[in-house]
């Protein structure tokens, strides 16, 4: 993969880093932003910075992944981001069992309801765009909850493990998440290589991965990101059901909407495993990390709201005002 283009001084600077073009003296700061979730530069520059724990880039040092000046940059980047969370997505544990927390975070979110226009109005070019979006995340598919096995124990790690096992497909290279998706991608006559459309992307697109990379490789956020798997997998059923019906009436074949239909099935088993064996289990073993679990299952819901209503505003816009989207797309 390429380095995508730079969006801003925070880009531009880490793009220099990595491919030396700064010598290291040039130092840059990052200022505070009121909406980092919408910040296109920030956004990018931290995407880049977490890719290097993953594929990294073309032309570029592999051992940039350790680079004091890059690793510092990046704290700096996730100060905002981090702030930002916190401020939104905190809630108080109670007293009652892990899972029925969870259920209670997941029951009080009214976010925006991209899966039932998906099914019933979306076109095949706003079908095409939600897929396009969707690649940045899942081309690495459960790549970012995988950096938490290694800290888990017991319970948590098998509930873990047997989760991610299904998503790479059960040692099937054909079957795994990732693969089917890029199925999906190929209907829509979308590159289905990994990355591909980082350069073209808004900044909330790139912040649904960014958010699951920051608990990924911080090991103080091991109890947010098995709450963020949680809330995929307890909120995933009913939306995967509803994309399959509007990829099917869109045309597409039983194996070109394969990866939904699949994870309505795998999904319904995974969250029993994740709010049950894998949260509840780690909540037995850290009992002050209960707290974290909700926050990152609260961030994965808000940051996938953000998403979701841009998307939809964009596409409400459009069908009101079709000449204006029309001329702006030319």
């Amino acid at each position: 993969m390429q380095l995508p283009p730079p969006r801003g001084p925070l880009s531009a600077w880490l793009n220099d880093r990595l491919t030396g073009s700064d010598d290291g003296d040039r130092t840059i700061e990052v200022g505070p932003s009121g909406r980092p979730f919408s910040d296109d530069d920030l956004q990018l520059a931290l995407w880049v910075a977490y890719e290097l724990q993953y594929r990294g880039f073309d032309h570029v040092d592999p051992d940039r992944q350790w680079d004091p000046g890059i690793i510092a940059f990046r704290t700096q980047l996730e100060r905002p981001w981090i702030a930002w969370l916190q401020a939104n997505c905190r809630i108080r544990p109670t007293d009652e069992p892990v899972a029925a927390q969870l259920r209670a975070v997941i029951d009080a979110d009214d976010g925006p309801r991209l899966a039932p226009y998906l099914r019933r109005r979306a076109t095949t070019e706003q079908f095409r765009e939600f897929v396009l979006h969707r690649s940045v995340y899942q081309l690495k598919e459960a790549d970012p909850h995988s950096f938490g096995i290694p800290r888990l124990e017991g319970a948590a790690k098998a509930a873990l493990v047997e989760i991610e096992a299904d998503e790479y497909g059960g040692g099937r290279p054909e079957r795994m998440h990732s693969e089917l998706f890029r199925t999906t991608m190929r209907w829509l006559g979308l590159d289905d290589s990994y990355g591909y459309y980082v350069p073209a992307v808004p900044a909330v697109t790139l912040a649904v991965s960014n958010v699951m990379s920051l608990f990924a490789v911080h090991r103080r956020w091991t109890g947010a990101l098995v709450g963020h798997l949680a809330a995929l997998e307890m909120t995933s059923t009913l939306p995967n059901r509803q994309y399959a019906a509007g990829a099917a009436r869109l045309g597409a074949s039983e194996e070109q909407a394969r990866y939904f239909t699949e994870h309505v099935e795998a999904d319904a088993v995974h969250e029993q495993i994740a709010a049950h064996d894998l949260c509840g289990g780690y909540v037995q073993q850290h009992p002050d990390a209960l707290g974290d679990v909700l926050f990152g299952a609260r961030c994965s819901l808000a940051v996938d709201n953000l998403f979701a209503e841009q998307l939809l505003t964009e596409w409400n816009a459009s069908a009101r005002h079709p000449r204006r989207a029309a001329t702006a797309a030319g």
